[in-house]
């Protein structure tokens, strides 16, 4: 009973607080309101936020579930109003009321299609409740082809709005325009890697089975190694998911080519690997190192008598990981090899070279093409610098070995 009356003169300076920390929390969310600048900065911001958030559906092309996920967030651009999208004269996505309306909107789509032309129109409905009395459809246009349709409907005619829908509708098309050219670009890779296999197929395969079967009699064992070896090899060379490996996989393939060519070339031959483990995850393009080794050993070997070094580095530089294949081998005039790497020279020991040193121009841009140094008698030295870390650039799940198998894909013994 004592306390109560402290508890009730305790009120007054608790209500009296209360509405001190009430004008401190109103006066800071002001300030922070005020951070982003007048109105219309804050408009633009929200303009710009709700672009960057439907662009990476687009990025995947003009499919339904990239549709209905911009429509979705682009619709707030638009206010209350209704938002759908086509591809040619086919509803993609309809975000908001009047779907009744799908028939009548349609049909003006189609005259977009033949137009090439925005189009406004009224939408005529009995239904008194209905929130749609007028439309706009914009064309979606890429590489002089209309693909589709944007449609925003409203309660009433908006020039404005019309204004926005065109607007958006070209924001829409850029975005499907960049979808079609990582599809080109991923088309040219592909391309590429199907090149760098059709050279790997009959040279290096016939060579390979005619090694392995000079064994077959005089070295059993040595010659099913070979076989694995081989076997393994072609099934990481041809393998048909992802234009990126990890510079591990990438160095396996390489150490199981050079097993097959010492099947060849014996004592002739002699490697040296020189890797640093904190570069073994690093992402390279798919088929980046095996021909750069292989142009090594043509050079080394197959057009000389004497032996061969070749020497491969892996380094960690920072942001970069440093590549370098070397050899000691016949080399090369520097003005044939700009002929080679232009493509104004296109020997087949070339196109690897020329194959590789593209690839890594269009992922990384041209300061990571190739490095070459080379000159008549003097071998030839290969650098390359990938990044480590790179936006968009991701190695494929590794490869496994087959069951009952080692991590070399040997049988266990």
């Amino acid at each position: 009973m004592n306390g109560l009356p402290l508890v009730a003169a305790g009120a007054p300076l608790l209500f009296v607080a209360g509405l001190a920390t009430g004008r401190l929390l109103a006066r800071r969310a002001a300030r922070d309101a005020s951070d982003l600048g007048t109105p219309v900065e804050r408009a633009t911001f929200r303009t710009l936020h709700t672009a960057s958030a439907a662009a990476p559906p687009l990025r995947a092309g003009l499919t339904g579930e990239a549709a209905r996920k911009a429509v979705r967030r682009l619709r707030p651009l638009f206010g209350t109003a209704t938002l759908g999208l086509t591809a040619e004269d086919r509803l993609l996505a309809w975000e908001g009321p009047g779907r009744h309306h799908e028939d009548a909107v349609l049909e003006r789509v189609r005259q977009v299609l033949d137009t090439g032309r925005t189009q406004t129109f009224a939408v005529g409905c009995p239904d008194p409740d209905c929130l749609v009395r007028w439309g706009a459809a914009a064309p979606l246009t890429v590489d002089r082809r209309v693909p589709g349709v944007l449609v925003v409907l409203g309660a009433r005619e908006s020039a404005p709005v019309v204004r926005a829908t065109e607007e958006v509708a070209r924001w829409v098309s850029v975005q499907l325009e960049l979808a079609d050219l990582d599809r080109a670009r991923t088309g040219l890779i592909e391309a590429e890697i199907r090149a760098l296999r059709a050279q790997i197929s009959p040279h290096f395969v016939y060579n390979s089975l005619a090694a392995i079967a000079s064994f077959v009699r005089t070295d059993p064992e040595r010659a099913r190694d070979l076989l694995l070896e081989f076997a393994d090899f072609a099934r990481y060379s041809f393998r048909r998911h992802g234009e990126f490996t990890t510079l591990a996989e990438e160095l396996r393939s390489v150490e199981q080519f050079l097993e097959l060519v010492r099947a060849r070339f014996g004592r002739r031959l002699e490697v040296t690997l020189r890797i640093a483990p904190e570069v073994l995850p690093v992402a390279v393009p798919f088929l980046c190192l095996q021909p750069l080794v292989e142009n090594a050993v043509k050079h080394g070997l197959e057009e000389s008598v004497e032996r061969s070094r070749i020497t491969l580095t892996a380094q960690d530089e920072g942001a970069t990981a440093r590549i370098v294949v070397e050899d000691d081998g016949v080399g090369m005039e520097p003005d044939r090899l700009r002929r080679i790497l232009s493509g104004a020279d296109t020997p087949s020991s070339g196109i690897g070279l020329r194959n590789v040193d593209e690839r890594l121009r269009q992922v990384y841009g041209d300061e990571h093409g190739l490095v070459i140094e080379t000159g008549v008698g003097a071998g030839m030295k290969i650098t390359l610098r990938v990044p480590k870390y790179r936006p968009g650039v991701h190695s494929a799940p590794p490869r496994t070995a087959a069951r009952g198998t080692g991590g070399s894909g040997r049988p266990g013994r």
